[in-house]
């Protein structure tokens, strides 16, 4: 087995991006697809890890790029203004997240009948609004999302089955945000399901993760035990 990864430009409208690949080259043909939207930070070294445990476990991964090539934040001021925009305007967002997933079937060792997406913290919520798009997808994962609904979508048509894993103590998406997303979900037809982990704050599944004052801290319970949710739930939707 050799993982496989490299980047590839595509375009939203004018806007040039970068995403990256990675395939384990010792499995021939098409294989299941998953996205990977990254944190507010932009695509960073997170989901390229991410992207490479993916590709062991037989998937072809794509970490998608939200905010332009090479457009990475290194402040937590920076992070803010860079995701901004795309909390103002979701409509947008959204165009963003097709133009990754049109690039994502494109890839050769891409099968287009099997695809899925996941999602760290913004990239949670992205992974939210790609199927709120109505999107025919087989499944959504969010990992600490954010959970804020388009206001573009008030009545999503919910075509992928949705897995929400989240901290009971996030302050970035306190219980009711929480029981709201449940209702929206139950209100758009989805088969969607919960882990709710206790004691576990915002960020959970980054290492790097140590700020309680700002709610974001790593739990390594809660990190396991959601990677392992994902991978029985790719069980499911991909056999």
């Amino acid at each position: 087995m050799a993982i496989v990864s490299n980047t590839v430009n595509y375009l939203d409208q004018d806007t040039l991006l970068e995403g990256l690949f990675a395939y384990d080259d010792a499995i021939e043909g098409a294989r299941p697809t998953v996205l990977i939207h990254h944190a507010w930070a932009g695509r960073d070294a997170f989901v390229a890890d991410k992207a490479e445990k993916l590709a062991a476990l037989g998937y072809l991964a794509f970490a998608t790029d939200m905010y332009g090539k090479g457009v990475v934040g290194r402040s937590r001021e920076e992070n803010g203004r860079l995701m901004q925009p795309f909390m103002q305007d979701r409509a947008k967002l959204q165009r963003r997240l097709h133009a990754a997933l049109a690039t994502a079937k494109l890839l050769p060792w891409a099968d287009n009948a099997r695809v899925a997406a996941i999602g760290f913290c913004f990239g949670g919520l992205c992974a939210l609004d790609l199927a709120r798009t109505g999107v025919d997808i087989l499944g959504v994962v969010a990992f600490h999302g954010l959970l804020t609904p388009p206001e573009n979508i008030p009545d999503p048509q919910i075509k992928a089955k949705v897995l929400v894993l989240h901290g009971h103590d996030d302050p970035m998406a306190p219980p009711e945000q929480v029981l709201a997303l449940q209702a929206e979900l139950t209100k758009a037809g989805a088969d969607w399901q919960m882990h709710v982990y206790g004691g576990t704050m915002h960020a959970f599944t980054n290492p790097v993760a140590n700020d309680r004052d700002f709610g974001t801290v790593y739990q390594a319970s809660a990190d396991q035990r959601s990677w392992r949710a994902m991978q029985n739930f790719f069980a499911e939707i991909f056999a």
